[in-house]
């Protein structure tokens, strides 16, 4: 691993502590491309305008139209927690704009597959719905929504996921990264979309004389839902989505969130008064997720839409056990997988340029957690692949794959697919990100592929691991108080959460938890003796290290100290 020390413009720190923001947070900040308070300003009234979105206002008139007529909605959402909390922000927009008639439809992960498909379409069909609404889905769906064209329903589509080649014929489009959108931020989760679009609608109907300012439904309960969809769905955290996630999190904090996401922070052990990104991300999220993983998304989108706290504690509980299946699982998998991987290599050796593992054990729900674990622990493009569960597609392989920086995923599969015709099935996704399903007798070509690519595109330099951080922290603020402080700012995605690094003492470590599985350390920092601990790291350190680590606060029996948390070293 190399540790790097992020550029931080001086004149960037100065212009923010002039304006008196801590030097500290100027400094992190400055690190991250902000360079005056104005990009810090997270009040409703900077949101970018919805204006900006192409097609945002076919999609507010087809709603308006649609509302007026008293028609029928319903809301194809995505099993994932970004299309669950773009579905409950979807229903219950509309239905605060005047909507009477809307209801949801979700794929199942196994049978449906991703997006719109012509089944989901004549199921919505069957429900006697005028308008489908695709949220987090529908730019790849060429055929789905044909059928539903075909069948007599209006279609608007959100997304915001890269489009292909085609572009489905939909009444209206909403996605910032269609060709000709000029809306600067490209990163919106599918969240964040739908909530664009209920902004024009509301603009739309109050044109029409239905409300004015003064009586117009008021969209920001919504926003904690916004938050966390934008969060759990790692996108890139830009000035618009952190501002959406800002006021998503005041709200929680102030009190202020639907009753699901209240129960949610009951079962995670976590206090809605202090959120933080990190719950969104390691909390509530994975839960919401676990649904769509192992049983049905309609339990998250549910427990999102309910009002009564008795209903939403709960659905939370049934979340909660499913999420620890899904550890459980994922575990085993994780172990069997990083074997199948070790296999491909000496000891002595780097491991190849990129890895594709398959097991007929596998569970296709978590495959891109398991990915995802491989990716951070081998630094390689890989993919996780398991057989499906669809009937007829028994001979079907579903894989997830994860990337690392300078490697785009989705770009790698489209080479593969023009290199060897018919072996991929369909694949999509992102630069970091990607899915794809091959035949099982065409795993060997895929993998080998795969690696070519990888092997083309990949050098030295992007195989190392790297881990930007922020420098030295001064020992002046390792203060419980100030960790609180960082810890309300928005971290994530594109903005990463604040990483010191230095060399420091090592005086004792020791192995620690159930499977002796994490490194608890006592070191000096600057001197000062400092409690920290590595979590899933076993390797015993050297007595003078650099470290890696992010602050954390450790509370026993009422006291309150500052520990680090060990990201990395450079021996």
């Amino acid at each position: 691993m190399k540790i790097i020390a992020r550029d931080i413009p001086p004149r960037a720190v100065w212009a923010l502590e002039q304006a008196g923001v801590h030097p500290l947070l100027a400094r992190l900040y400055a690190a991250r491309g902000v360079s005056s308070c104005d990009e810090l300003d997270d009040a409703l009234g900077r949101l970018l305008p919805p204006g900006g979105l192409r097609g945002v206002q076919e999609a507010a008139v087809l709603l308006a139209d649609a509302i007026t007529a008293d028609r029928r909605m319903v809301i194809v959402a995505d099993y994932d927690c970004d299309g669950a909390t773009a579905c409950a922000v979807g229903v219950r927009g509309l239905r605060m704009l005047g909507a009477r008639h809307v209801d949801y439809l979700v794929p199942d992960r196994v049978v449906d597959g991703y997006g719109l498909t012509p089944p989901i379409a004549r199921r919505v069909h069957e429900r006697q719905a005028d308008l489908l609404i695709t949220v987090d889905n529908g730019i790849a769906s060429v055929e789905g929504v044909a059928t539903a064209k075909a069948l007599g329903l209006s279609v608007l589509v959100t997304d915001h996921h890269l489009p292909g080649p085609q572009l489905p014929e939909a009444d209206a489009i909403v996605n910032p990264n269609q060709p000709g959108c000029g809306f600067e931020s490209k990163s919106a989760a599918g969240v964040g979309v739908m909530f664009y679009v209920l902004m024009a609608l509301r603009t739309e109907l109050r044109e029409r004389g239905i409300f004015d300012k003064a009586t117009q439904p008021r969209l920001e309960p919504l926003l904690p839902l916004v938050a966390l969809g934008t969060v759990a769905d790692v996108v890139r955290l830009d000035s618009n989505n952190r501002r959406l996630v800002a006021q998503g999190l005041k709200r929680i904090r102030g009190g202020h969130m639907p009753a699901g996401v209240a129960a949610l922070f009951k079962v995670t052990g976590r206090k809605p008064e202090e959120a933080t990104t990190f719950d969104f991300g390691f909390g509530l999220g994975p839960r919401i997720n676990a649904a769509g993983r192992l049983a049905d998304m309609t339990l998250g989108i549910e427990c999102l839409l309910t009002d009564d706290p008795g209903r939403a504690a709960e659905l939370a509980g049934q979340l909660d056990a499913i999420n620890r299946e899904r550890r459980e699982l994922e575990g085993g998998m994780r172990e069997q997988a990083m074997l199948m991987a070790e296999t491909l290599f000496d000891e002595s050796e780097e491991p190849p340029p990129a890895v594709s593992v398959f097991d007929p054990d596998f569970h296709e729900g978590v495959v891109g957690i398991v990915a995802s674990r491989l990716k951070d622990k081998l630094h390689r493009p890989t993919f996780v692949f398991a057989a499906s569960s669809a009937p007829g597609k028994e001979h079907e392989l579903k894989g997830s794959g994860r990337s690392i920086p300078g490697f785009h995923l989705r770009d790698a599969l489209d080479l593969v697919a023009k290199r060897h015709p018919g072996v991929l099935l369909k694949f999509g996704g992102h630069a970091m990100a990607a899915g794809c399903t091959v035949a099982e007798e065409f795993f060997d070509v895929f993998e080998q592929a795969f690696a070519q690519v990888a092997q083309e595109w990949l050098d030295a330099s992007t195989l190392t691991r790297k881990l930007e951080t922020d420098g030295p922290l001064a020992a002046e603020y390792c203060r419980a108080e100030l960790v609180d402080v960082l810890h309300r700012e928005v971290w994530g995605q594109g903005f990463a959460p604040p990483t010191f690094s230095e060399e420091v003492t090592i005086v004792s470590q020791r192995l620690v938890g159930e499977a002796k599985n994490h490194l608890s350390i006592k070191l000096l920092h600057q001197g000062q003796p400092i409690d920290a601990i590595w979590f899933g790291h076993t390797d015993p350190l050297p007595a003078r290290a650099v470290l890696a680590f992010r602050l954390d606060v450790n509370e026993w029996r009422g006291e309150r100290k500052v520990q680090f948390l060990v990201e990395g070293f450079e021996g």
